[in-house]
């Protein structure tokens, strides 16, 4: 069904027209899939994750058995079914309790995942506060030298991004800034906690700002990981040549944004640069002689 085949419709020409590939891709959709042995711990996590996604993502309530660290055609046809390049998988057993494996897709294969335990669960319904609407892009905050330094904390970090940034906007208002993903990781831990942003009267222009738990908050401990080669890795990063800045000449900019540009130009010749007629930068008959190579005769005063 997904192989290539002329379409005999309209409706199915726009379906295929829909998964063909762009300069400009659209949102990634991410799929929840709940395993076979999943407890309620896990199906809350689940719920909570994709009410914070919505609506680039797609809950599957029915249990699926599989397990994507041995076998993941599985998770690959319900990606190719359900267009999505971003998965998490929730399943618990004895070895491994309330369990949780995040991972992406690229050409309808898995590229890398990654599998954490979920140490402690507070859900969104616990916490008494208003919440965020539906599709609020939130900001992601992360902490701790361990994102920087390790390569599996490093591609989890790069995973998170991809997980939870939602649609690239052209421009921000400040009061579309009311969401805060913030992950932080501290002795093999990672703490996710996520905030309301509440913006308050300061007496001045810029406004005060406070913090309010929202949920849901996890507290998570990495297990198993499949990375992607360094090779596959730096090709799905690959970009479009169309969509690549044309390089100008003798154009730079720094760190802060600033352009600065070079141009070339012939020497100039600064003796007959004309300046302004002021009286202290006309010459001296003194120096108008020891130009024309000798002294100026003195007059002689009259009597």
């Amino acid at each position: 069904i997904y192989c290539y085949r002329k379409p005999k419709t309209k409706r199915a020409k726009r379906f295929l027209e829909k998964r063909e590939p762009k300069l400009n891709e659209n949102t990634k959709n991410a799929m929840l899939i709940k395993g076979g042995n999943a407890n309620l711990t896990v199906t809350e996590v689940l719920k909570d994750i994709y009410a914070v996604k919505k609506p680039f993502a797609v809950l599957y309530k029915r249990k699926n058995i599989t397990r994507p660290f041995e076998d993941q055609t599985s998770l690959e046809f319900f990606s190719k079914k359900s267009d999505c390049s971003l998965f998490l998988f929730g399943s618990h057993n004895k070895k491994r309790p309330n369990n949780l494996i995040i991972g992406r897709m690229f050409d309808y294969h898995v590229l890398d995942m990654i599998e954490l335990g979920i140490e402690k669960f507070v859900s969104l319904k616990d916490v008494k506060n208003s919440k965020c609407p539906e599709g609020t892009k939130p900001m992601l905050i992360f902490a701790g030298d361990m994102f920087d330094v390790n390569e599996e904390y490093r591609r989890l970090k790069s995973l998170l991004i991809d997980f939870f940034r939602g649609p690239t906007v052209p421009s921000i208002r400040l009061a579309g800034l009311e969401y805060v993903l913030h992950f932080t990781a501290v002795d093999g831990k990672i703490y996710m906690r996520s905030y309301k942003v509440l913006l308050k009267k300061s007496g001045c222009k810029i406004p005060r700002i406070e913090l309010e738990e929202m949920g849901p908050s996890l507290d998570l401990v990495m297990r198993r990981t499949h990375l992607a080669s360094d090779d596959l890795y730096k090709l799905s990063l690959k970009q479009p040549k169309a969509l690549k800045p044309k390089k100008k000449k003798n154009i730079s900019h720094d760190v802060f944004g600033t352009t600065y540009g070079r141009i070339h130009m012939q020497k100039q010749d600064l003796s007959k640069l004309q300046t302004r007629k002021m009286k202290g930068l006309k010459k001296r008959p003194a120096e108008k002689s020891a130009e024309d190579g000798g002294a100026a005769p003195k007059k002689s005063k009259s009597a």
